[in-house]
């Protein structure tokens, strides 16, 4: 029995390596399938990243894995697409449960008695693995949520510099978009480009922007660009507003600094209430005692 029990174990690693490394072995599609797309007799197969993400989308057709419109904004905050966010969570729900049997097999193995606990284990690691994923994007939420703040007032001043230099709002946001890579640039950039498709004002746009990622300073922004289409001046005001949102964004740092002194202060007594009771623990035990 547990020659059996350590074979399966050793099978299972196995194909998980191997699964592991077929992952980024891009396949070779069939040129009649490549025809078939061409002419329309074929319906278009869902996009998909390389490496990771072919493996996501793999497992969202075939289990109908969703996720809330809040991972959603998480992963898009991050600059990871759904597939990927799912392919680690199969990853993890593999190891997981992969990892106690191959332990308990091994045991089993040495010590020649099998035993269930191993499966309970794997069980209960694979739930957890499976949502690991979406604890560890819960938790850099905060984080992620102040850096694209960050890039995003940064992004508010070279818009401003544009409008300084005589161009409108539209090129203004374009040739600031353009300036980097960074999520937020990127984000920006995808919008302004698709209203420049669909040849509407860029300022709609970039407002169901900033209410899809929660950016409210982007909100603010595109209402304040919008008056470009009155012809009103906007550098003062755009430099008014992001004056603003600095200074809210540099109070509520400050907040969060204070809270966390705050927070250290407290671990700080803790060392302090030990060293008393090294002098307090002695008498109290001859009272006890007497």
């Amino acid at each position: 029995m547990s020659l059996i029990i350590a074979t399966l174990s050793g099978c299972l690693l196995a194909a998980g390596v191997v699964a592991f490394f077929l992952v980024g072995v891009q396949p070779a599609p069939r040129l009649g399938d490549a025809f078939d797309l061409l002419d329309g007799r074929r319906p278009e197969p869902p996009s998909a990243d390389p490496g990771l993400g072919r493996l996501g989308a793999w497992v969202r057709q075939r289990t109908g894995l969703v996720v809330s419109e809040r991972t959603r904004r998480r992963l898009r905050m991050v600059g990871t697409s759904v597939d990927r966010h799912l392919a680690r969570k199969v990853i993890c729900a593999l190891a997981g449960l992969a990892l106690p049997a191959a332990v308990g097999g091994w045991l089993a193995w040495l010590g020649g008695e099998p035993s269930a606990v191993p499966v309970v284990v794997g069980l209960g690691g694979a739930a957890v693995g499976f949502f690991l994923p979406d604890l560890v994007l819960r938790q850099r939420d905060r984080a992620v949520t102040e850096d694209a703040t960050e890039a995003l007032l940064t992004f508010l001043d070279l818009v401003t510099l544009e409008r300084l230099a005589n161009r409108s709002g539209s090129q203004a946001l374009r040739a600031a978009a353009a300036v980097s890579d960074v999520m937020v640039f990127r984000v920006i950039a995808e919008a302004l480009e698709r209203a420049r498709l669909e040849q509407r004002a860029p300022y709609g746009e970039l407002q169901r922007l900033g209410n899809e990622l929660e950016l409210p300073a982007l909100v603010d922004v595109a209402d304040v660009m919008r008056l470009d289409e009155s012809g009103a001046a906007l550098s003062g005001a755009l430099r008014a507003r992001v004056k603003e949102l600095r200074d809210g964004h540099l109070t509520a740092m400050k907040l969060e600094a204070s809270a966390a002194s705050e927070r250290l202060g407290v671990l700080m007594v803790v060392p302090t209430l030990l060293f008393g009771l090294l002098f307090l623990v002695p008498p109290l035990l001859r009272l006890v005692s007497g």
